[in-house]
């Protein structure tokens, strides 16, 4: 049970009407409608097709840079490719490296260190590609705002492309307008710039370099081969929580399809050795089990790894090389959960759970997990949350916030305590001395202005719907609207005093609940909790008292009452598909 504020969505259209349009059942409009999809997009989210990719040609200078690749390709010159060092930046940089070998170019790549050199292409790279002999770089996943860095590559005499999908940096004038900050390189494909005319600028750092070599490969007369890359497009999409609407929705749901199939040793081997095999990849593959792998490379050693194994050929070598990236995640996995443990005991050692902002100083983490804990710390307290520890100089950290609390606002107001910082409203990094720490916390808190409404949680309920409703053909509806992730989530349903008919524990640990409903004039259906099920049913002995809960657990009539949150599911176990209901989160 969580403490989390349950709210329906309330959004109103001609739900009857639409339904019948469009030929589905009236919740699965009622599920659109709560996520933004317009009338006019229904047809194309409940059937995406490839011919909802938009043009690459649209994307402002990716003519320019085409030719001034074939030019570079055929002088047989040097070219560099510097991307970046999670799931995003790592799949962009195979996407143009492969796709540039495949025209026959000259290139290699490179990647910043996260803790030596930081995000983005700095002074460092650009001085070793000019040592190198590299004539033309191209960035990927970054350079939007390597103003410097570009102007540095420039009078070295090098061209540079840069191709990124980050916010663009800008000045403010007297007047309050925006003055762009764009740097001076040759071109710049980027769908944000205010002259770009692409219809849609929420693609991922991968997405933008397949845009280009689409642009390429047409000029070679290889157009089709652009499509090899699908599947690499739709893995950072996903990876960089890109939202799964417009042509993002089309490139996942068909990208997926296509993983299985790749001719990649390096991520087949990877597949293989996670148990993403044998069965449909899912975007919880991407985003949990294989995803982190790659990110593990770049955090613990250097993404140049998980480069490597994408552009690796020799399957055996492949093998080794995804064993490797696996143990590197499965340490990764290990020391966020120390850090996790460790930052919890210090914030209730000292009291400081409840305070509005949480501010842990954890010396001994590696400083590239902070992130992840301090995602963990904000989803266990629902607090915005900075998790500091030691760095190359002074203290670095990583911050995660709630809605209501802008990060990169706040830390403006407090800027004389640190050394660097920057970020977004939900996310953000930060520098500072050592003895700034305490001074930092006490800021953060006392000028949070954070109200104890927006320390609770919101959890949003698309329809409350009894049980009986749920129908194998809804729930094959509903999985047209898949794949579920960032913009897109899963629906939830809710249903209010239910009588269970009976329960018993589930799993190798009996750690899990299996309930029977009653079925509402046709079978039981069943409903299982994977939360804790020992503290579900401590729940329900202090509310109806422990006979009431072993009548319950005996299959015998009990006053016990359930009100819960739920998504219907089939259940496919040993040839035989039954109806289910997985229970999300109860009162």
């Amino acid at each position: 049970m969580s403490d989390a504020r349950w709210m329906v969505y309330n959004k109103k259209a001609d739900f009857s009407e639409l339904a019948g349009r469009f030929g589905v059942d009236p919740v699965v409009i009622r599920v659109m409608v709560n996520r933004g999809i317009s009338e006019e997009e229904m047809p194309g989210f409940l059937h995406p097709s490839l011919s909802a990719l938009h043009d690459p040609h649209l994307l402002k200078d990716a003519d320019e840079a085409a030719e001034r690749i074939r030019r570079a390709v055929s002088a047989k010159k040097k070219l560099r490719v510097i991307g970046d060092y999670d799931v995003d930046g790592i799949f962009a940089t195979y996407i143009l490296t492969a796709g540039l070998r495949r025209i026959g170019a000259d290139v290699s790549y490179d990647i910043p260190h996260r803790v030596a050199d930081g995000y983005g292409m700095n002074r460092r790279i650009v001085e070793q590609a000019h040592a190198d002999g590299v004539s033309l770089i191209v960035t990927c996943d970054n350079g939007i705002k390597s103003l410097e860095e570009v102007a540095l590559a420039k009078t070295l005499g090098m061209e540079v492309i840069v191709t990124d999908h980050h916010e663009l940096g800008f000045d403010v004038d007297e007047a309050g307008n925006k003055l762009w900050q764009i740097p001076e390189a040759d071109a710049v494909i980027n769908p944000h710039q205010p002259d770009c005319t692409y219809p849609f600028p929420e693609i991922c750092g991968a997405v933008v370099a397949w845009k280009l070599v689409q642009v390429l490969y047409a000029v070679y007369g290889i157009a089709d081969e652009a499509m090899d890359f699908l599947p690499f497009a739709a893995f950072a999409t996903i990876g960089d929580i890109m939202p799964l609407r417009d042509e993002n929705r089309s490139i996942v749901h068909f990208g997926l399809k296509r993983m299985p199939q790749i001719a990649n040793p390096g991520l087949l081997s990877l597949m293989e050795r996670t148990g993403v095999v044998d069965r449909a990849v899912t975007p919880y593959d991407v985003g949990f089990v294989l995803g982190p792998c790659f990110n593990a490379s770049g955090r613990l050693d250097s993404a140049l790894r998980g480069v490597a194994l994408l552009l690796e050929e020799d399957e055996k070598k492949a093998s080794r090389m995804a064993e490797a990236l696996r143990n590197l995640n499965d340490q990764r996995k290990s020391m966020t959960e120390t850090g996790t443990q460790e930052a919890v005991a210090l914030l209730e050692q000292e009291g400081r759970q409840q305070d509005m902002v949480l501010v842990v100083y954890v010396p001994s983490l590696h400083e590239s997990l902070a992130g992840i804990v301090a995602g963990r710390l904000k989803e266990r307290y629902y607090r915005p949350v900075f998790v500091l520890t030691d760095g190359r100089d002074g203290v670095k950290g990583s911050g995660r916030s709630i809605p209501g609390y802008s990060m990169a606002q706040k830390l403006h107001d407090v800027e004389d305590l640190l050394t660097r910082y920057g970020g977004h409203p939900m996310a953000a990094g930060v520098s500072l001395p050592r003895d700034n720490i305490e001074a930092f916390r006490s800021r953060l808190n006392s000028q949070a202005g954070l109200t104890e409404q927006e320390l609770v949680a919101n959890v949003w309920i698309d329809v409350p719907m009894p049980t009986g409703y749920v129908s194998e053909e809804l729930v094959q509806q509903l999985e047209d609207l898949e794949p579920f992730g960032e913009g897109n989530e899963r629906p939830l349903f809710a249903e209010k005093d239910v009588a269970p008919i009976s329960a018993r524990y589930i799993g190798k640990d009996q750690r899990f609940i299996r309930f029977v409903l009653p079925g509402n004039g046709r079978d039981r259906l069943e409903a299982v909790y994977f939360g804790d099920g020992q503290e579900l049913t401590g729940k329900l002995v202090q509310r109806f008292g422990r006979d009431a809960v072993d009548r319950l657990f005996a299959g015998k009539t009990s006053p016990v009452r359930l009100t819960f949150t739920y998504y219907p599911q089939i259940n496919t176990f040993m040839g035989r598909r039954t109806l289910q209901v997985r229970i999300d989160d109860y009162k």
